[in-house]
């Protein structure tokens, strides 16, 4: 983590904000004080703002307003008090089917922490993750507090193909597949519900700051689930929770 936050210029309409060099929550809630404050001054000129693990790309217009003008405003932004953030946060649901063709790889996981099937599943869905950030396609969760009894190295060789709403392991992070991609992750489930929805505004219903709780289900229960979100009648269980009663 470093001393001081550490501006970058990215081009000639993007600088990017460094906050550390580690995965923290320390650092992720500076950077969603910092985002937040940003998008709520409404500042003509700014075009994107893309929060990372450690760090945040802004692109700007440069023709409405100048490198110089958005340090300025950066800086005073990064002064603010990340222990005020609200003590409310969004915590979703996601329905999950663990093992079996939907989660291929739930065996080695389980062998490679000496541990059973269940243990693994259990101890998955028994943590609620930080959204750190979103990425590399659009909707793909990174998600921080993967317990360590079962963080799993990648896959050797990557997959061509994996499904939509895949849940996989990689080292200490887990996270989901929204649209279908090739990967190296450990899949160990499947959601039925649908990540990105370019038919939705939002397309994407998760948001970096968000919480995701997994709920095992079994095939029945995914089946019912895929037919309601098919027919557009399936409601996503986001609510908002006290910090305090988060499973972390």
């Amino acid at each position: 983590m470093y001393d001081k936050i550490k501006f970058l210029t990215a081009g000639d309409s993007a600088i990017v904000m460094e906050f550390g060099d580690t995965i923290e929550k320390e650092i992720n809630s500076k950077i969603a004080t910092v985002v937040g404050n940003l998008k709520n001054k409404e500042i003509d000129g700014v075009l994107d703002i893309l929060p990372t693990y450690r760090s945040i790309l802004i692109n700007y217009d440069p023709v409405k307003i100048s490198y110089g003008e958005m340090t300025d405003i950066l800086k005073g932004l990064s002064k603010a008090d990340s222990s005020k953030q609200s003590d409310e946060v969004r915590l979703i649901e996601i329905p999950t089917l663990y093992g079996g063709e939907y989660g291929p790889d739930i065996d080695f996981v389980a062998e490679n922490a000496k541990l059973s099937k269940d243990e693994v599943i259990k101890i998955h869905s028994g943590t609620d993750y930080l959204v750190y950030m979103m990425g590399f396609i659009p909707g793909f969760t990174y998600l921080g507090g993967l317990d360590e009894r079962i963080a799993t190295p990648r896959l050797k060789s990557p997959r061509i193909k994996i499904e939509p709403g895949s849940v996989g392991i990689a080292a200490n992070q887990t996270g989901m597949y929204p649209l279908e991609s090739p990967g190296g992750w450990q899949l160990i489930g499947r959601t039925p519900l649908k990540l990105f929805d370019d038919t939705k505004e939002p397309p994407v219903f998760i948001q970096a700051g968000d919480y995701i709780r997994y709920v095992p289900i079994d095939r029945k229960e995914y089946d019912e689930i895929e037919k309601e979100v098919a027919n557009d009648s399936y409601k996503v269980s986001i609510k908002r929770v006290k910090r305090g009663e988060l499973h972390e």
